[in-house]
This record gives C-alpha cells, structure tokens and sequence, in this order.
C-alpha cells in the first residue's frame, strides 16, 4: 500500500523553508504544484497550496515513528531553527512524543519507542 499525506498550506515558500527544516532536506520531488518528501519506501508527505486546496488548510495531523536517534537529531535541528515544538511527553511505556505545528497550524508530530 502507498500512502500519499497532503498537507494544505497556505504561502508554499514559507511552508518549503519550514518542512525543510522539519525534513532536514528539501523536497524529494516535485510533481506539478506539490512538493513531496518522501517519509516510507511507499509514503509521502506533500504540501499543497493551490487555491483548490484554500478550506484545507491547518488540518491535518501526521505522526511520524522514528528511532530515538531521529527523534534527538529532529529536536536538535529545529532548535537550531527556531522552530519551536510543544513540550517531549513521556508516556508510561516509554515513549518520547513531541508535537511541532507548521506556520498554518497543520500538526507534525514524532514518536519515538524506548
């Protein structure tokens, strides 16, 4: 199975800048108008933000499972960025979650297991 994730923005130079960071490259193609980032062997995330698109936009939430190696050089990459992020939750099984929303309000978030 494929999965192609759309995130609805709504300035895609300033959504490009961000996603950047949050990737730690830029996008990994190009298709048409869409940007995409390939997150899988068959997954994408793909920012979109044509007009068609406009009542979309700030709502979608994706949570990315990292190695807990990813998931400490994300946090150190956004900071370094300025790129802020709610608080690292711990939860009773061990895992790290952490919550970064894009300048639309669109929620990227990573966990991470023990």
């Amino acid at each position: 199975m494929d999965l192609h994730s759309v995130m609805c923005v709504s300035d895609l130079a300033r959504s490009l800048e961000w996603y950047g960071v949050f990737f730690g490259r830029e996008a990994d193609e190009v298709i048409g108008e869409e940007h995409l980032w390939q997150v899988g062997e068959n997954a994408y995330i793909v920012l979109d933000a044509r007009a068609v698109r406009s009542s979309r936009v700030g709502g979608s939430m994706v949570t990315f499972g990292v190695a807990l190696s990813e998931f400490d050089e994300a946090l150190e990459r956004l900071g370094a960025h300025g790129v802020r992020h709610e608080p690292v939750e711990t939860y009773s099984n061990g895992v790290r979650h952490v919550e970064a929303l894009d300048p639309d309000g669109n929620s990227l978030s990573l966990a991470a297991l023990p």
